[in-house]
């Protein structure tokens, strides 16, 4: 619970400077100690607090009109997406993920498939982008890098972005807690790590917005690459050894 609770802190820390990042670290930490289908929901218990707490901060900014388009589709295809995690076995999706964090941070562009969601009308926009998100949510966990492009183009100010962002992830986290605990997810059992893991995160976003003016950003990022895709190569390498 210490090594955890510690990550929790240290990638809020890197999510306050960094913008993103923090959730699909710690999502991918928390995979070395956890099977994905223990650590996806505990993870979206932890990026709840996160990210209601960010949309919280801007709530008189919030496009209410994206946000409940967004939010449509995320249930129902977040069963669907449950069905697809536990048919899998715990060693291809954790090596999926490993994928998926290496991709998200090394080459972005290719997880939207040549397609240019800047370029589409934001009400089918944001449909759609709830319904992948819903259709990834319990098999990847951590979507944060994917709908960053499709608030592009929407004329949204910084404390518009930022809130409605936070607050789409927000409500995408319910829908996944909620699809997971249909499923029978025993969240209880973990409820001392997830008050400590909820704790570390707020602390971290504190800490973290105190020192963002005195951080070299271009090296903190460059750290912060190393350090995801080290664990990511663990994800994926370990498995294929086994």
């Amino acid at each position: 619970m210490i090594s955890l609770t510690l990550a929790g802190f240290l990638t809020s820390i890197l999510s306050a400077i960094v913008g993103m990042a923090g959730g699909i670290t710690l999502l991918a930490v928390m995979l070395l100690f956890y099977d994905p289908f223990v650590a996806i929901p505990l993870h979206g218990v932890v990026q709840l607090v996160s990210n209601s707490s960010r949309a919280v901060i801007q709530r008189a900014h919030l496009r209410w009109d994206l946000i409940w388009r967004y939010s449509l589709l995320l249930v129902p295809l977040g069963f669907v997406g449950v069905e697809i995690t536990q048919t899998l076995p715990p060693s291809i999706a954790r090596g999926l993920i490993g994928a998926f964090v290496l991709l998200a941070t090394w080459a972005p562009g290719l997880m939207l498939l040549g397609a240019h969601p800047e370029e589409m009308a934001p009400n089918r926009r944001f449909i759609l982008l709830g319904g992948t998100v819903g259709l990834l949510n319990p098999t990847i966990g951590a979507t944060g890098p994917l709908i960053a492009p499709f608030f592009l183009n929407l004329g949204l100010t910084r404390f518009a972005l930022i809130g409605t962002k936070a607050a789409c992830q927000a409500f995408g986290h319910i829908a996944k807690i909620f699809v997971f605990g249909v499923v029978g997810f025993a969240f209880v059992e973990h409820l001392a790590l997830l008050i400590a893991l909820s704790a570390s995160v707020i602390v971290g976003t504190m800490v973290g917005s105190r020192i963002l003016h005195g951080v070299n950003e271009l090296w903190f990022v460059r750290l912060y690459k190393g350090v995801l895709t080290l664990v990511a190569l663990h994800l994926v390498i370990g498995e294929l050894l086994r």
